[in-house]
Protein backbone atom coordinates (compact mmCIF):
# COMPACT_ATOMS: atom_id res chain seq x y z
CA UNK A 1 0.00 0.00 0.00
CA UNK A 2 1.39 3.37 -1.06
CA UNK A 3 0.74 5.93 1.70
CA UNK A 4 1.11 9.61 0.86
CA UNK A 5 1.24 12.58 3.26
CA UNK A 6 -1.74 14.96 3.27
CA UNK A 7 -3.39 17.58 5.46
CA UNK A 8 -7.13 17.72 6.06
CA UNK A 9 -8.69 21.04 7.11
CA UNK A 10 -12.35 21.39 7.97
CA UNK A 11 -14.91 22.19 10.61
CA UNK A 12 -14.87 20.38 13.91
CA UNK A 13 -18.43 19.15 13.28
CA UNK A 14 -18.38 15.44 12.33
CA UNK A 15 -14.61 15.44 11.83
CA UNK A 16 -14.50 12.09 13.64
CA UNK A 17 -16.07 10.60 10.50
CA UNK A 18 -12.99 11.62 8.52
CA UNK A 19 -10.70 10.14 11.17
CA UNK A 20 -12.61 6.84 11.09
CA UNK A 21 -12.54 6.83 7.27
CA UNK A 22 -8.76 7.35 7.10
CA UNK A 23 -8.15 4.60 9.63
CA UNK A 24 -10.60 2.20 7.92
CA UNK A 25 -8.79 2.71 4.62
CA UNK A 26 -5.47 1.75 6.24
CA UNK A 27 -4.13 5.25 6.81
CA UNK A 28 -2.75 6.87 9.95
CA UNK A 29 -3.40 10.15 11.75
CA UNK A 30 0.02 11.63 12.54
CA UNK A 31 -1.17 14.74 14.34
CA UNK A 32 -4.46 16.45 15.19
CA UNK A 33 -4.96 20.15 15.91
CA UNK A 34 -8.20 21.78 17.01
CA UNK A 35 -8.23 25.55 16.55
CA UNK A 36 -11.51 27.11 17.69
CA UNK A 37 -14.08 25.57 15.32
CA UNK A 38 -11.53 24.19 12.83
CA UNK A 39 -9.70 20.88 12.91
CA UNK A 40 -6.41 20.16 11.12
CA UNK A 41 -5.37 16.54 10.57
CA UNK A 42 -1.94 15.58 9.31
CA UNK A 43 -2.15 12.06 7.97
CA UNK A 44 -0.70 9.33 5.79
CA UNK A 45 -3.40 7.94 3.51
CA UNK A 46 -3.53 5.44 0.61
CA UNK A 47 -2.82 7.30 -2.62
CA UNK A 48 -5.68 5.63 -4.48
CA UNK A 49 -8.20 6.72 -1.81
CA UNK A 50 -7.48 10.46 -1.74
CA UNK A 51 -10.34 11.21 -4.14
CA UNK A 52 -12.75 9.23 -1.94
CA UNK A 53 -11.69 11.09 1.21
CA UNK A 54 -12.01 14.45 -0.61
CA UNK A 55 -15.50 13.55 -1.84
CA UNK A 56 -16.71 12.59 1.64
CA UNK A 57 -15.07 15.67 3.17
CA UNK A 58 -16.69 18.13 0.73
CA UNK A 59 -20.16 18.16 2.39
CA UNK A 60 -18.37 18.79 5.71
CA UNK A 61 -16.60 21.84 4.20
CA UNK A 62 -13.32 19.99 4.48
CA UNK A 63 -10.46 19.87 2.00
CA UNK A 64 -7.44 17.65 1.41
CA UNK A 65 -4.10 19.20 0.40
CA UNK A 66 -0.72 17.54 -0.27
CA UNK A 67 1.73 17.96 2.62
CA UNK A 68 5.03 16.43 1.50
CA UNK A 69 6.77 16.78 4.87
CA UNK A 70 4.22 14.97 7.07
CA UNK A 71 5.94 12.18 8.98
CA UNK A 72 9.37 13.82 9.05
CA UNK A 73 11.41 15.54 11.76
CA UNK A 74 13.79 18.27 10.65
CA UNK A 75 16.56 20.06 12.54
CA UNK A 76 16.86 23.78 11.75
CA UNK A 77 20.45 24.62 12.66
CA UNK A 78 21.27 28.24 13.38
CA UNK A 79 24.81 29.42 14.02
CA UNK A 80 24.08 30.97 17.40
CA UNK A 81 21.31 32.17 19.67
CA UNK A 82 22.41 35.80 19.35
CA UNK A 83 20.14 38.45 17.87
CA UNK A 84 21.94 38.63 14.51
CA UNK A 85 21.18 34.94 13.92
CA UNK A 86 17.84 34.77 15.74
CA UNK A 87 14.93 35.15 15.74
CA UNK A 88 13.84 36.18 12.26
CA UNK A 89 15.48 34.01 9.60
CA UNK A 90 15.66 30.85 11.69
CA UNK A 91 12.18 31.13 13.18
CA UNK A 92 10.57 32.00 9.85
CA UNK A 93 12.13 29.00 8.10
CA UNK A 94 11.25 26.62 10.95
CA UNK A 95 7.67 27.87 11.14
CA UNK A 96 7.15 27.79 7.37
CA UNK A 97 8.36 24.18 7.13
CA UNK A 98 5.80 23.20 9.77
CA UNK A 99 3.00 24.40 7.47
CA UNK A 100 3.86 21.52 5.15
CA UNK A 101 3.64 18.90 7.87
CA UNK A 102 7.16 18.59 9.25
CA UNK A 103 8.04 18.56 12.94
CA UNK A 104 10.91 21.01 13.34
CA UNK A 105 13.38 21.51 16.17
CA UNK A 106 15.67 24.51 16.47
CA UNK A 107 19.32 23.72 17.19
CA UNK A 108 21.29 26.82 18.20
CA UNK A 109 25.02 26.13 18.25
CA UNK A 110 27.05 27.29 21.22
CA UNK A 111 30.01 28.32 19.06
CA UNK A 112 28.84 28.34 15.47
CA UNK A 113 29.43 32.04 14.83
CA UNK A 114 32.70 33.47 13.50
CA UNK A 115 34.97 31.62 11.09
CA UNK A 116 37.86 31.45 13.58
CA UNK A 117 36.00 29.91 16.53
CA UNK A 118 33.17 27.99 14.85
CA UNK A 119 32.82 24.44 16.17
CA UNK A 120 30.23 21.84 17.11
CA UNK A 121 30.27 19.69 20.23
CA UNK A 122 29.29 16.02 20.47
CA UNK A 123 25.86 16.70 21.96
CA UNK A 124 24.91 19.12 19.18
CA UNK A 125 26.12 16.64 16.56
CA UNK A 126 24.16 13.75 18.11
CA UNK A 127 20.96 15.80 18.35
CA UNK A 128 21.17 16.77 14.67
CA UNK A 129 21.77 13.15 13.66
CA UNK A 130 18.54 12.11 15.40
CA UNK A 131 16.55 13.93 12.69
CA UNK A 132 15.62 13.01 9.13
CA UNK A 133 17.31 16.09 7.67
CA UNK A 134 19.21 19.18 8.78
CA UNK A 135 18.69 22.69 7.37
CA UNK A 136 21.79 24.84 7.98
CA UNK A 137 21.05 28.56 8.05
CA UNK A 138 24.37 30.25 7.33
CA UNK A 139 25.33 33.89 7.01
CA UNK A 140 25.92 36.32 4.16
CA UNK A 141 29.68 36.15 3.59
CA UNK A 142 31.18 33.72 1.10
CA UNK A 143 34.60 33.46 2.75
CA UNK A 144 33.04 32.82 6.18
CA UNK A 145 30.80 30.04 4.88
CA UNK A 146 33.63 28.41 2.92
CA UNK A 147 35.93 28.25 5.94
CA UNK A 148 33.64 27.38 8.83
CA UNK A 149 31.07 25.07 7.21
CA UNK A 150 33.66 22.29 6.87
CA UNK A 151 33.90 22.22 10.67
CA UNK A 152 30.14 22.33 11.26
CA UNK A 153 29.37 19.41 8.92
CA UNK A 154 31.79 16.88 10.42
CA UNK A 155 30.08 13.78 11.76
CA UNK A 156 26.64 14.70 10.37
CA UNK A 157 25.11 11.60 8.82
CA UNK A 158 21.67 12.93 7.82
CA UNK A 159 21.05 14.82 4.56
CA UNK A 160 21.96 18.53 4.71
CA UNK A 161 20.26 21.48 2.97
CA UNK A 162 22.34 24.66 3.15
CA UNK A 163 20.76 28.13 3.10
CA UNK A 164 23.01 31.15 2.81
CA UNK A 165 23.30 34.72 1.58
CA UNK A 166 25.36 33.94 -1.56
CA UNK A 167 23.64 32.62 -4.69
CA UNK A 168 22.87 28.93 -5.15
CA UNK A 169 25.66 28.63 -7.72
CA UNK A 170 28.16 30.21 -5.33
CA UNK A 171 27.17 27.85 -2.51
CA UNK A 172 27.65 24.87 -4.82
CA UNK A 173 31.10 26.15 -5.77
CA UNK A 174 32.47 26.92 -2.31
CA UNK A 175 31.11 23.88 -0.42
CA UNK A 176 33.27 20.82 -0.91
CA UNK A 177 32.40 17.98 -0.70
CA UNK A 178 28.88 18.84 -1.87
CA UNK A 179 25.80 18.57 0.35
CA UNK A 180 22.34 17.33 -0.62
CA UNK A 181 20.61 20.66 -1.25
CA UNK A 182 21.27 24.39 -1.63
CA UNK A 183 19.10 27.50 -1.38
CA UNK A 184 20.82 30.79 -2.13
CA UNK A 185 19.93 34.36 -1.20
CA UNK A 186 18.64 33.32 2.23
CA UNK A 187 21.06 34.90 4.66
CA UNK A 188 20.61 36.96 7.79
CA UNK A 189 17.84 39.54 7.87
CA UNK A 190 16.43 41.63 10.69
CA UNK A 191 12.72 41.52 9.86
CA UNK A 192 9.90 39.01 9.43
CA UNK A 193 9.29 37.59 5.97
CA UNK A 194 6.25 39.44 4.62
CA UNK A 195 7.01 40.47 1.05
CA UNK A 196 6.02 38.22 -1.84
CA UNK A 197 9.59 37.63 -2.98
CA UNK A 198 10.58 36.62 0.56
CA UNK A 199 7.71 34.15 0.81
CA UNK A 200 8.69 32.78 -2.60
CA UNK A 201 12.16 32.13 -1.22
CA UNK A 202 10.66 30.18 1.70
CA UNK A 203 8.72 28.13 -0.86
CA UNK A 204 12.04 27.40 -2.52
CA UNK A 205 13.41 26.12 0.79
CA UNK A 206 10.41 23.77 1.13
CA UNK A 207 10.84 22.56 -2.46
CA UNK A 208 14.51 21.77 -1.89
CA UNK A 209 13.80 19.92 1.36
CA UNK A 210 11.01 17.96 -0.36
CA UNK A 211 13.32 17.01 -3.23
CA UNK A 212 16.01 15.75 -0.86
CA UNK A 213 13.55 13.80 1.30
CA UNK A 214 11.88 12.25 -1.75
CA UNK A 215 15.27 10.92 -2.78
CA UNK A 216 15.77 9.56 0.72
CA UNK A 217 12.35 7.88 0.58
CA UNK A 218 13.38 6.16 -2.65
CA UNK A 219 16.49 4.79 -0.94
CA UNK A 220 14.47 3.59 2.07
CA UNK A 221 11.96 1.88 -0.23
CA UNK A 222 14.72 -0.39 -1.54
CA UNK A 223 15.06 -1.88 1.95
CA UNK A 224 11.99 -0.73 3.94
CA UNK A 225 11.67 -0.67 7.74
CA UNK A 226 10.32 -3.86 9.33
CA UNK A 227 7.22 -1.94 10.41
CA UNK A 228 5.75 1.39 9.39
CA UNK A 229 6.70 4.15 11.88
CA UNK A 230 3.10 5.40 11.74
CA UNK A 231 1.74 1.96 12.64
CA UNK A 232 4.24 1.69 15.48
CA UNK A 233 3.03 5.06 16.80
CA UNK A 234 -0.54 3.73 16.92
CA UNK A 235 0.57 0.59 18.75
CA UNK A 236 2.50 2.53 21.40
CA UNK A 237 -0.33 5.02 21.84
CA UNK A 238 -2.75 2.14 22.46
CA UNK A 239 -0.59 0.12 24.85
CA UNK A 240 1.22 2.81 26.89
CA UNK A 241 -1.33 4.79 28.89
CA UNK A 242 1.25 7.27 30.20
CA UNK A 243 1.77 8.71 26.70
CA UNK A 244 -1.63 10.41 27.02
CA UNK A 245 -0.33 12.41 29.99
CA UNK A 246 2.48 14.02 27.98
CA UNK A 247 1.74 17.71 27.44
CA UNK A 248 3.77 18.07 24.23
CA UNK A 249 1.71 18.66 21.05
CA UNK A 250 3.41 15.56 19.63
CA UNK A 251 3.96 13.01 22.44
CA UNK A 252 5.23 10.64 19.74
CA UNK A 253 7.04 12.19 16.78
CA UNK A 254 7.01 10.14 13.60
CA UNK A 255 10.21 10.02 11.57
CA UNK A 256 10.97 8.33 8.27
CA UNK A 257 12.73 5.36 9.91
CA UNK A 258 11.65 5.56 13.52
CA UNK A 259 10.00 7.47 16.34
CA UNK A 260 10.81 9.87 19.14
CA UNK A 261 8.76 8.89 22.21
CA UNK A 262 8.62 11.71 24.77
CA UNK A 263 8.73 9.57 27.89
CA UNK A 264 11.69 9.13 30.28
CA UNK A 265 14.09 6.53 28.90
CA UNK A 266 15.05 4.92 32.22
CA UNK A 267 11.42 4.40 33.20
CA UNK A 268 9.82 3.35 29.93
CA UNK A 269 12.54 1.90 27.67
CA UNK A 270 11.88 -1.68 28.81
CA UNK A 271 8.12 -1.14 28.61
CA UNK A 272 8.40 0.02 24.99
CA UNK A 273 10.85 -2.73 24.11
CA UNK A 274 8.45 -5.44 25.32
CA UNK A 275 5.35 -4.15 23.52
CA UNK A 276 3.86 -6.79 21.24
CA UNK A 277 3.26 -5.77 17.61
CA UNK A 278 1.87 -9.09 16.52
CA UNK A 279 1.81 -12.45 18.22
CA UNK A 280 5.38 -13.43 19.00
CA UNK A 281 6.96 -10.19 17.71
CA UNK A 282 7.93 -7.34 20.03
CA UNK A 283 9.27 -3.88 19.26
CA UNK A 284 12.66 -4.86 20.69
CA UNK A 285 13.04 -7.56 18.03
CA UNK A 286 12.74 -5.20 15.08
CA UNK A 287 14.00 -1.87 16.45
CA UNK A 288 16.79 -0.36 18.51
CA UNK A 289 15.54 1.42 21.64
CA UNK A 290 18.14 4.03 22.59
CA UNK A 291 18.26 7.16 24.78
CA UNK A 292 17.84 10.42 22.91
CA UNK A 293 20.29 13.26 23.44
CA UNK A 294 17.27 15.56 23.43
CA UNK A 295 16.17 15.71 27.07
CA UNK A 296 15.55 12.17 28.35
CA UNK A 297 13.33 10.97 25.52
CA UNK A 298 13.28 7.53 23.93
CA UNK A 299 14.53 7.16 20.36
CA UNK A 300 13.31 4.17 18.34
CA UNK A 301 15.30 3.22 15.25
CA UNK A 302 13.40 0.61 13.20
CA UNK A 303 15.70 -1.92 11.59
CA UNK A 304 15.29 -2.59 7.86
CA UNK A 305 13.81 -5.82 6.52
CA UNK A 306 17.25 -7.02 5.38
CA UNK A 307 18.40 -7.16 9.02
CA UNK A 308 15.34 -8.71 10.67
CA UNK A 309 13.72 -10.69 7.83
CA UNK A 310 10.45 -9.58 9.46
CA UNK A 311 7.74 -7.42 7.92
CA UNK A 312 4.68 -6.61 10.09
Amino acid sequence: MNLVPVTYKGGIYRHDEIIDLIEDLGGYIIQKHILAQEVVLQALVPKEDIALIAAIAKPLTGEITPSPLVGTEIAVVTMSLEIHHLPHASCDVAEYIRRFGAKTNMVGLARGFGKRIAQMNDEERDVINEHDLAVYLLGDFETCIKQKFQVLRRGIDVPIVVCGGPSRETLRRIIEPPVDGYVGNVGRFMHRTKESEELAKLDEVVEEITRVLDRKREEIAKDPPSVSPARLMDIITTQVEEIHEVLSPTPITVQMQGLRVKLPYDTFARVVRDISIEEGITIGEIADIIPSRMRDYILIRIRPFSETNIMV
